[in-house]
Protein backbone atom coordinates (compact mmCIF):
# COMPACT_ATOMS: atom_id res chain seq x y z
CA UNK A 1 0.00 0.00 0.00
CA UNK A 2 1.13 3.21 -0.91
CA UNK A 3 1.56 5.95 2.21
CA UNK A 4 2.37 8.53 0.45
CA UNK A 5 -0.58 11.45 -0.97
CA UNK A 6 -1.14 12.48 -4.30
CA UNK A 7 1.02 14.91 -5.10
CA UNK A 8 0.03 18.61 -5.74
CA UNK A 9 1.78 21.35 -7.31
CA UNK A 10 1.48 23.81 -4.05
CA UNK A 11 5.27 23.34 -4.24
CA UNK A 12 4.97 22.47 -0.74
CA UNK A 13 5.98 18.47 -0.72
CA UNK A 14 3.31 16.05 -1.12
CA UNK A 15 -0.17 14.38 0.29
CA UNK A 16 -1.39 17.58 2.53
CA UNK A 17 -3.92 19.57 1.99
CA UNK A 18 -2.54 22.58 3.97
CA UNK A 19 -0.19 25.06 2.52
CA UNK A 20 2.76 24.01 4.22
CA UNK A 21 3.49 20.34 5.72
CA UNK A 22 3.16 19.71 9.51
CA UNK A 23 6.29 19.76 11.14
CA UNK A 24 5.55 16.32 12.53
CA UNK A 25 5.32 15.19 8.82
CA UNK A 26 8.25 16.87 7.22
CA UNK A 27 10.97 14.90 5.84
CA UNK A 28 14.81 15.82 6.38
CA UNK A 29 16.43 17.10 2.76
CA UNK A 30 19.19 14.04 2.06
CA UNK A 31 21.50 15.18 -0.74
CA UNK A 32 21.93 11.92 -2.94
CA UNK A 33 25.36 11.77 -4.64
CA UNK A 34 25.76 10.92 -8.32
CA UNK A 35 26.62 7.40 -8.32
CA UNK A 36 29.89 6.11 -9.55
CA UNK A 37 30.78 3.20 -11.40
CA UNK A 38 32.46 0.39 -8.85
CA UNK A 39 35.59 0.33 -8.65
CA UNK A 40 38.06 -2.91 -9.59
CA UNK A 41 39.25 -4.81 -7.24
CA UNK A 42 43.04 -3.98 -6.16
CA UNK A 43 45.39 -7.33 -6.36
CA UNK A 44 47.68 -8.26 -3.82
CA UNK A 45 50.98 -6.67 -3.23
CA UNK A 46 53.32 -9.18 -4.41
CA UNK A 47 55.99 -9.95 -1.37
CA UNK A 48 53.13 -8.60 1.53
CA UNK A 49 50.81 -11.60 1.71
CA UNK A 50 47.65 -10.81 4.34
CA UNK A 51 48.15 -7.22 3.64
CA UNK A 52 44.48 -5.47 2.63
CA UNK A 53 44.45 -3.19 -0.46
CA UNK A 54 44.58 0.44 0.66
CA UNK A 55 42.35 3.21 -0.37
CA UNK A 56 44.11 5.91 -2.35
CA UNK A 57 43.63 9.10 -1.71
CA UNK A 58 42.77 9.65 1.58
CA UNK A 59 39.02 9.75 1.52
CA UNK A 60 38.51 8.26 -1.81
CA UNK A 61 38.18 10.34 -5.09
CA UNK A 62 38.60 13.48 -2.98
CA UNK A 63 35.40 13.73 -1.19
CA UNK A 64 33.52 12.06 1.93
CA UNK A 65 30.74 9.83 0.53
CA UNK A 66 28.86 10.42 3.85
CA UNK A 67 28.63 6.49 4.37
CA UNK A 68 30.94 4.85 7.59
CA UNK A 69 33.10 2.64 5.53
CA UNK A 70 34.87 0.70 8.75
CA UNK A 71 37.52 3.30 8.97
CA UNK A 72 38.63 4.13 12.73
CA UNK A 73 38.78 7.93 12.96
CA UNK A 74 41.69 9.17 14.04
CA UNK A 75 43.96 6.56 12.22
CA UNK A 76 46.05 7.86 9.15
CA UNK A 77 44.50 8.06 5.74
CA UNK A 78 44.29 5.18 3.90
CA UNK A 79 45.84 2.95 6.90
CA UNK A 80 44.28 1.21 9.81
CA UNK A 81 44.67 1.16 13.20
CA UNK A 82 47.91 -0.57 13.23
CA UNK A 83 49.61 2.33 11.34
CA UNK A 84 50.15 2.93 7.11
CA UNK A 85 51.42 -0.64 6.50
CA UNK A 86 48.22 -2.59 8.35
CA UNK A 87 48.22 -4.41 11.39
CA UNK A 88 51.45 -4.91 12.75
CA UNK A 89 53.76 -2.68 10.63
CA UNK A 90 55.18 0.14 13.06
CA UNK A 91 54.72 3.62 12.26
CA UNK A 92 57.38 5.43 10.44
CA UNK A 93 58.89 8.29 12.43
CA UNK A 94 59.20 11.33 10.19
CA UNK A 95 62.45 12.44 8.99
CA UNK A 96 64.57 15.88 9.06
CA UNK A 97 66.68 17.25 6.23
CA UNK A 98 69.83 14.76 7.27
CA UNK A 99 67.82 11.90 9.09
CA UNK A 100 65.66 11.31 11.74
CA UNK A 101 65.50 14.29 14.01
CA UNK A 102 62.17 14.85 14.59
CA UNK A 103 60.00 16.21 17.40
CA UNK A 104 61.20 13.50 20.52
CA UNK A 105 64.07 11.99 18.70
CA UNK A 106 67.15 11.40 20.25
CA UNK A 107 70.21 13.45 19.79
CA UNK A 108 73.04 11.38 17.64
CA UNK A 109 75.85 12.29 19.73
CA UNK A 110 78.45 10.30 17.90
CA UNK A 111 77.61 12.39 14.65
CA UNK A 112 78.21 15.84 17.05
CA UNK A 113 81.43 14.56 18.59
CA UNK A 114 82.63 13.89 15.06
CA UNK A 115 82.32 17.08 14.35
CA UNK A 116 83.64 18.90 17.40
CA UNK A 117 86.47 16.94 17.40
CA UNK A 118 87.14 17.68 13.55
CA UNK A 119 86.47 21.77 14.51
CA UNK A 120 88.78 21.02 17.86
CA UNK A 121 91.58 19.63 15.69
CA UNK A 122 91.08 22.21 13.12
CA UNK A 123 92.13 24.89 15.63
CA UNK A 124 94.70 23.62 17.44
CA UNK A 125 96.02 22.72 14.22
CA UNK A 126 95.56 26.76 13.20
CA UNK A 127 97.02 27.71 16.37
CA UNK A 128 100.20 25.55 16.46
CA UNK A 129 100.94 27.13 12.63
CA UNK A 130 100.00 30.51 13.69
CA UNK A 131 102.51 29.89 16.99
CA UNK A 132 105.20 28.08 14.76
CA UNK A 133 105.38 31.37 12.81
CA UNK A 134 104.47 33.84 15.78
CA UNK A 135 107.58 32.18 17.63
CA UNK A 136 110.37 31.81 14.74
CA UNK A 137 109.83 35.70 13.57
CA UNK A 138 111.09 36.51 16.84
CA UNK A 139 114.31 34.17 17.47
CA UNK A 140 117.51 36.08 16.41
CA UNK A 141 119.55 34.75 14.11
CA UNK A 142 122.58 36.71 14.03
CA UNK A 143 125.44 33.79 14.46
CA UNK A 144 126.84 32.45 11.01
CA UNK A 145 128.67 29.45 11.75
CA UNK A 146 130.25 29.30 8.17
CA UNK A 147 132.50 31.78 9.17
CA UNK A 148 134.15 29.65 11.68
CA UNK A 149 137.32 27.70 9.38
CA UNK A 150 139.24 24.50 10.08
CA UNK A 151 136.60 22.80 11.70
CA UNK A 152 136.77 19.05 12.95
CA UNK A 153 134.59 16.23 11.26
CA UNK A 154 130.99 16.26 11.42
CA UNK A 155 130.12 13.33 14.37
CA UNK A 156 127.18 10.83 14.75
CA UNK A 157 125.61 12.86 17.16
CA UNK A 158 124.05 16.74 16.86
CA UNK A 159 125.98 18.84 19.30
CA UNK A 160 125.25 22.53 21.14
CA UNK A 161 127.31 24.96 22.45
CA UNK A 162 124.86 26.42 24.90
CA UNK A 163 126.06 29.59 26.44
CA UNK A 164 124.44 32.45 29.36
CA UNK A 165 125.85 36.00 28.94
CA UNK A 166 126.14 38.95 30.86
CA UNK A 167 124.39 41.50 28.36
CA UNK A 168 122.27 43.84 30.31
CA UNK A 169 120.84 44.68 26.75
CA UNK A 170 116.95 46.16 27.17
CA UNK A 171 117.31 46.25 30.96
CA UNK A 172 116.43 48.98 32.37
CA UNK A 173 119.00 50.95 36.22
CA UNK A 174 116.06 49.47 38.23
CA UNK A 175 115.90 46.05 36.61
CA UNK A 176 119.86 45.91 37.24
CA UNK A 177 120.29 46.99 40.87
CA UNK A 178 117.06 44.57 40.94
CA UNK A 179 118.65 41.65 39.82
CA UNK A 180 122.65 42.32 41.05
CA UNK A 181 124.05 42.23 37.32
CA UNK A 182 126.03 46.02 37.86
CA UNK A 183 126.22 48.15 34.59
CA UNK A 184 129.74 46.86 32.35
CA UNK A 185 128.90 48.06 29.01
CA UNK A 186 129.31 45.16 26.35
CA UNK A 187 128.40 41.64 27.57
CA UNK A 188 130.65 38.34 28.44
CA UNK A 189 130.13 34.81 28.68
CA UNK A 190 128.55 33.88 32.03
CA UNK A 191 128.49 30.37 31.87
CA UNK A 192 129.17 27.76 28.64
CA UNK A 193 128.40 24.00 28.37
CA UNK A 194 128.37 21.69 25.14
CA UNK A 195 124.99 19.61 25.27
CA UNK A 196 125.51 16.15 23.06
CA UNK A 197 122.26 14.93 21.93
CA UNK A 198 123.04 11.20 21.35
CA UNK A 199 121.22 7.91 20.17
CA UNK A 200 123.18 6.24 22.90
CA UNK A 201 122.16 8.99 25.70
CA UNK A 202 122.77 12.72 26.00
CA UNK A 203 125.42 14.25 27.60
CA UNK A 204 125.79 17.41 29.27
CA UNK A 205 129.58 19.10 29.32
CA UNK A 206 129.83 22.29 31.45
CA UNK A 207 133.18 24.40 30.17
CA UNK A 208 134.38 26.65 33.30
CA UNK A 209 134.98 29.88 32.02
CA UNK A 210 138.20 30.21 33.85
CA UNK A 211 139.20 27.00 31.77
CA UNK A 212 142.99 27.57 29.86
CA UNK A 213 142.14 27.16 26.22
CA UNK A 214 144.73 28.25 23.27
CA UNK A 215 143.19 30.64 20.83
CA UNK A 216 143.52 29.55 17.47
CA UNK A 217 143.67 31.10 13.65
CA UNK A 218 140.37 32.81 12.84
CA UNK A 219 138.39 35.05 10.81
CA UNK A 220 137.08 37.79 12.06
CA UNK A 221 133.31 37.84 12.05
CA UNK A 222 132.90 41.72 11.47
CA UNK A 223 136.12 42.02 9.29
CA UNK A 224 136.26 38.91 7.06
CA UNK A 225 140.18 39.18 7.81
CA UNK A 226 142.33 36.24 8.74
CA UNK A 227 144.28 36.30 12.05
CA UNK A 228 146.99 33.82 12.50
CA UNK A 229 147.47 31.81 15.37
CA UNK A 230 150.20 33.09 18.19
CA UNK A 231 150.04 30.81 20.84
CA UNK A 232 148.28 32.59 23.01
CA UNK A 233 146.90 31.00 26.11
CA UNK A 234 144.02 32.72 28.02
CA UNK A 235 140.42 32.18 30.02
CA UNK A 236 137.87 30.70 27.86
CA UNK A 237 135.47 33.48 28.39
CA UNK A 238 138.41 36.02 26.48
CA UNK A 239 137.68 34.40 23.60
CA UNK A 240 134.25 35.31 23.21
CA UNK A 241 134.87 38.77 24.44
CA UNK A 242 137.42 39.15 21.73
CA UNK A 243 135.59 38.59 18.60
CA UNK A 244 131.78 36.99 19.68
CA UNK A 245 130.36 33.88 19.43
CA UNK A 246 132.26 32.71 15.97
CA UNK A 247 135.81 33.14 17.74
CA UNK A 248 134.45 31.45 21.09
CA UNK A 249 132.74 28.11 18.64
CA UNK A 250 136.42 28.13 16.76
CA UNK A 251 138.19 28.22 20.24
CA UNK A 252 136.30 25.54 21.57
CA UNK A 253 136.39 22.80 18.28
CA UNK A 254 140.50 23.64 18.01
CA UNK A 255 140.62 22.39 22.22
CA UNK A 256 138.17 19.99 21.61
CA UNK A 257 138.42 18.27 18.79
CA UNK A 258 134.20 18.45 18.94
CA UNK A 259 132.32 19.92 15.74
CA UNK A 260 129.53 22.30 17.22
CA UNK A 261 126.53 21.89 15.26
CA UNK A 262 124.36 24.65 17.11
CA UNK A 263 124.92 27.72 18.83
CA UNK A 264 122.33 29.07 21.85
CA UNK A 265 122.88 32.30 23.68
CA UNK A 266 120.66 33.78 26.14
CA UNK A 267 121.30 36.79 28.31
CA UNK A 268 120.42 38.09 32.05
CA UNK A 269 116.94 39.43 31.51
CA UNK A 270 115.64 36.56 29.11
CA UNK A 271 116.57 34.19 31.70
CA UNK A 272 114.95 35.78 34.46
CA UNK A 273 111.78 36.76 32.46
CA UNK A 274 111.80 32.81 31.01
CA UNK A 275 111.70 31.72 34.74
CA UNK A 276 108.68 34.42 35.63
CA UNK A 277 107.11 33.33 32.98
CA UNK A 278 106.83 29.97 33.98
CA UNK A 279 106.02 30.90 37.38
CA UNK A 280 109.25 29.99 38.74
CA UNK A 281 111.35 26.92 38.87
CA UNK A 282 111.64 24.35 41.60
CA UNK A 283 114.50 23.52 42.97
CA UNK A 284 116.08 21.46 45.71
CA UNK A 285 118.82 22.66 47.47
CA UNK A 286 121.46 20.67 49.18
CA UNK A 287 123.26 23.46 51.11
CA UNK A 288 122.09 26.78 51.83
CA UNK A 289 124.41 29.51 50.83
CA UNK A 290 124.58 33.21 50.68
CA UNK A 291 126.61 35.55 48.24
CA UNK A 292 126.50 39.49 48.64
CA UNK A 293 127.62 40.00 44.94
CA UNK A 294 124.88 38.20 43.66
CA UNK A 295 122.23 38.31 45.82
CA UNK A 296 121.69 35.01 47.01
CA UNK A 297 120.41 33.70 50.14
CA UNK A 298 119.09 30.43 49.98
CA UNK A 299 118.48 27.73 52.78
CA UNK A 300 118.10 24.16 52.04
CA UNK A 301 115.36 21.96 51.12
CA UNK A 302 113.38 21.98 48.06
CA UNK A 303 112.08 25.24 47.20
CA UNK A 304 110.31 27.60 44.08
CA UNK A 305 112.58 29.96 42.43
CA UNK A 306 111.48 33.28 40.95
CA UNK A 307 113.21 34.97 38.46
CA UNK A 308 115.80 37.05 40.22
CA UNK A 309 116.60 34.19 42.63
CA UNK A 310 117.66 31.92 39.82
CA UNK A 311 119.99 34.44 38.32
CA UNK A 312 121.54 34.11 41.72
CA UNK A 313 121.72 30.78 41.83
CA UNK A 314 123.32 30.39 38.05
CA UNK A 315 125.82 33.13 38.97
CA UNK A 316 127.43 32.38 42.18
CA UNK A 317 130.74 31.54 42.45
CA UNK A 318 132.59 33.24 45.63
CA UNK A 319 130.34 30.97 48.09
CA UNK A 320 132.18 28.50 47.43
CA UNK A 321 135.31 26.83 47.80
CA UNK A 322 135.35 24.99 44.39
CA UNK A 323 134.44 28.79 42.81
CA UNK A 324 133.86 28.00 39.50
CA UNK A 325 133.45 24.46 39.00
CA UNK A 326 130.64 24.66 42.04
CA UNK A 327 128.78 27.48 39.94
CA UNK A 328 128.92 25.13 36.78
CA UNK A 329 127.39 22.30 38.20
CA UNK A 330 125.02 24.69 39.69
CA UNK A 331 124.26 25.74 36.48
CA UNK A 332 123.56 22.67 34.46
CA UNK A 333 120.96 21.61 37.67
CA UNK A 334 118.97 24.62 37.26
CA UNK A 335 119.20 24.24 33.00
CA UNK A 336 117.92 20.49 33.61
CA UNK A 337 115.05 21.43 35.95
CA UNK A 338 114.14 24.71 34.01
CA UNK A 339 113.66 22.16 30.88
CA UNK A 340 111.91 19.67 32.84
CA UNK A 341 109.32 22.24 33.45
CA UNK A 342 108.91 23.82 30.02
CA UNK A 343 108.92 20.76 28.39
CA UNK A 344 105.59 19.56 29.67
CA UNK A 345 102.19 19.10 28.41
CA UNK A 346 100.91 21.39 30.65
CA UNK A 347 102.96 24.12 29.07
CA UNK A 348 103.82 23.31 25.84
CA UNK A 349 99.23 22.92 24.98
CA UNK A 350 98.46 25.57 27.01
CA UNK A 351 98.54 28.99 25.07
CA UNK A 352 98.40 30.64 28.44
CA UNK A 353 101.32 29.15 29.68
CA UNK A 354 103.38 28.53 26.30
CA UNK A 355 102.85 32.25 24.55
CA UNK A 356 104.15 34.24 28.05
CA UNK A 357 107.21 32.11 28.29
CA UNK A 358 108.24 32.03 24.29
CA UNK A 359 107.30 35.68 24.12
CA UNK A 360 109.51 36.57 27.39
CA UNK A 361 112.72 34.48 26.50
CA UNK A 362 112.62 34.17 22.40
CA UNK A 363 113.22 38.16 21.73
CA UNK A 364 116.78 37.90 23.65
CA UNK A 365 117.42 34.20 22.55
CA UNK A 366 120.74 34.39 19.56
CA UNK A 367 121.50 31.55 17.48
CA UNK A 368 122.84 30.38 14.60
CA UNK A 369 121.64 30.63 10.96
CA UNK A 370 120.57 27.37 10.49
CA UNK A 371 119.17 26.44 13.92
CA UNK A 372 115.47 26.09 13.56
CA UNK A 373 112.43 25.93 16.36
CA UNK A 374 112.70 21.85 15.62
CA UNK A 375 116.36 22.03 16.46
CA UNK A 376 115.25 24.38 19.82
CA UNK A 377 112.43 21.96 20.94
CA UNK A 378 115.08 19.22 20.91
CA UNK A 379 117.82 20.58 22.61
CA UNK A 380 115.12 21.64 25.64
CA UNK A 381 114.16 18.13 25.28
CA UNK A 382 117.61 16.45 25.51
CA UNK A 383 118.40 18.70 28.70
CA UNK A 384 115.29 17.23 30.48
CA UNK A 385 116.31 13.53 29.25
CA UNK A 386 119.47 14.52 31.42
CA UNK A 387 117.89 15.41 34.41
CA UNK A 388 115.78 12.62 34.36
CA UNK A 389 118.47 10.32 34.58
CA UNK A 390 118.67 9.54 30.89
CA UNK A 391 122.01 10.95 30.30
CA UNK A 392 125.42 12.33 31.65
CA UNK A 393 126.21 15.33 33.42
CA UNK A 394 129.61 16.52 34.26
CA UNK A 395 132.28 19.13 33.99
CA UNK A 396 135.12 19.20 31.43
CA UNK A 397 137.74 17.08 32.27
CA UNK A 398 140.61 18.83 34.56
CA UNK A 399 143.73 17.77 35.41
CA UNK A 400 145.07 20.81 37.40
CA UNK A 401 145.95 24.74 37.10
CA UNK A 402 148.43 27.02 35.03
CA UNK A 403 148.62 30.55 36.36
CA UNK A 404 145.30 30.02 37.94
CA UNK A 405 143.28 29.18 35.11
CA UNK A 406 141.80 25.47 34.97
CA UNK A 407 144.01 22.85 32.65
CA UNK A 408 141.79 20.51 30.79
CA UNK A 409 142.86 16.81 31.40
CA UNK A 410 144.10 16.06 27.06
CA UNK A 411 143.64 12.35 27.31
CA UNK A 412 140.05 12.21 29.32
CA UNK A 413 139.05 14.87 26.93
CA UNK A 414 140.28 12.72 23.38
CA UNK A 415 138.28 9.58 25.30
CA UNK A 416 135.52 11.92 25.51
CA UNK A 417 135.25 13.41 22.64
CA UNK A 418 135.57 10.28 20.65
CA UNK A 419 132.52 8.77 22.27
CA UNK A 420 130.63 11.18 21.95
CA UNK A 421 131.77 11.17 17.84
CA UNK A 422 130.67 7.47 17.20
CA UNK A 423 127.63 8.06 19.16
CA UNK A 424 128.88 5.57 21.93
CA UNK A 425 127.93 5.60 25.75
CA UNK A 426 129.92 7.76 27.61
CA UNK A 427 131.91 6.71 30.42
CA UNK A 428 134.16 9.53 31.21
CA UNK A 429 133.75 11.30 34.15
CA UNK A 430 135.15 14.92 35.49
CA UNK A 431 134.87 16.40 38.54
Amino acid sequence: MNDWPERRDDGYGRGSAQARPEGAQRMPHVQRQPQRPPRPPQQPQPGRPGVPPQQQGGYDGGYDSGYNTGQVYGTPAGGSPGGPGGPGVPPQRPSGPSGPSGPGHAPDWGRRIKIGSIVLVSALLVTTVGTYFWADSKVRREVDLSKVIERPKEGDCTTYLIVGSDSREGMSDEEKKKLHTGSAEGKRTDSMMILAKCSSGNTMISLPRDSDVEIPSFVGSESGKKFPAQGRRVKLNAAYAEDGPELLVRTVEHNTGLRIDHYAEIGFAGFANIVDALGGVELDIEKGFKDEKSGADFQAGKQTLNGEQSLAFVRTRYAFAESDLQRTKNQQKFLSALASQAATPSTIVNPFALYPMLGAGLDTLIVDKDMGLWDMGQMFFAMKGVNGGEGVSMNMPISGQRGGNLVWDKAKVQQLVKEIQNDEKVTVRGQ
